[in-house]
């Protein structure tokens, strides 16, 4: 068994007592569909487990969020284009690029 402690910011980690969670996970901004599906499957295909809305879980049970620019801009954009996007990713478990850039279009 591998144990580490470190500091960042002047505080140390939890330790064993901390039990990981979802309020703690890594963000990916991909630039394409070819990205976003390397990362989704790099995760996923090695004893990961998909999720909803972009979200997956690698082996160890860390949470990631594989989200393509795409999406981030339709969501900052506002109104009715972030709207739909948002709609469009709620049906979603790995984030399809064509199908979000068609929904900020409409």
């Amino acid at each position: 068994m591998l144990t580490v402690d470190f500091t960042v910011a002047g505080i140390l980690n939890g330790g064993p007592a901390f039990k990981h969670n979802e309020a703690f996970s890594f963000q990916i901004a991909t630039d394409d569909q070819e990205e976003t599906d390397r990362y989704w499957n790099a995760i996923v295909g090695n004893g990961g487990q998909e999720s909803a809305c972009g979200w997956c879980k690698d082996k160890w049970g860390i949470s990631w969020q594989i989200t393509p620019r795409v999406l981030a801009e339709a969501m900052a954009a506002g109104g009715d284009e972030a709207k739909r996007a948002f709609e469009a990713m709620m049906t979603m478990k790995k984030i399809d690029v064509a199908a979000i850039e068609a929904a900020r279009r409409g």
